[in-house]
């Protein structure tokens, strides 16, 4: 069993309410078997075979714990109202008991080793059409143009909505003068998170 001192330090700054509701789940999961911790996305992350089995968070008022193959393991009966299996969670009380998380984390660990990926809902988004003022601001800009047409369908799709949400015409316009220059210089609509 490896503990990490970064996980600690996590359940540590938590809530007085979260912290028993934090290293409960972190005993019973290590008691399933040989886990590595890790924070990934800043919260605590057991990895089993490098692969990650499960993870734990703390907000203000609930804590959550929920497994990376949750939609194969719990068959979709899951709580609503929270990530993770067992919706937002206040005290230990709402996590299943002792055994049956054992048996949930070691259900987990049979997944990773047969080599099951996990299932992810893919949502697929209506088109949005090419707006005229954007269109015809594109068409005036070859540069522009080039990087549009290059860029994948996520990244095209990023700038349109972001010139149609505009609720008012200064808006839009500045919106569109904006997005022709980025785009003239290769960049995407949120270049600026790209590479920190």
């Amino acid at each position: 069993m490896s503990r990490n001192p970064r996980v600690d330090a996590y359940i540590e700054k938590q809530a007085e309410f979260a912290r028993p509701i934090l290293n409960h789940i972190r005993d019973t999961v290590h008691a399933a078997g040989d886990f590595d911790e890790s924070i990934k996305w800043g919260m605590p992350f057991f990895l089993y075979k490098g692969r990650p089995l499960a993870n734990m968070a703390a907000f203000k008022a609930h804590a959550v714990m929920g497994f990376w193959q949750g939609q194969q393991l719990r068959e979709g009966d899951a709580r609503h109202g929270a990530m993770g299996e067992f919706g937002r969670l206040t005290s230990v009380a709402d996590l299943p008991d002792r055994p049956a998380l054992i048996e949930l984390t070691r259900k987990a660990m049979a997944l990773i080793d047969e080599g099951v990926k996990p299932v992810r809902n893919k949502t697929v988004k209506e088109a949005i059409p090419m707006p005229d003022d954007l269109a015809q601001a594109l068409a005036a800009n070859a540069a522009a143009q080039a990087s549009y047409d290059a860029f994948p369908p996520s990244a095209q799709r990023d700038y349109l909505e972001w010139v149609v949400e505009a609720k008012r015409p200064e808006t839009r316009a500045k919106r569109v003068a904006q997005a022709v220059e980025w785009m003239a210089e290769g960049k995407r609509r949120h270049w600026k998170y790209e590479s920190c």
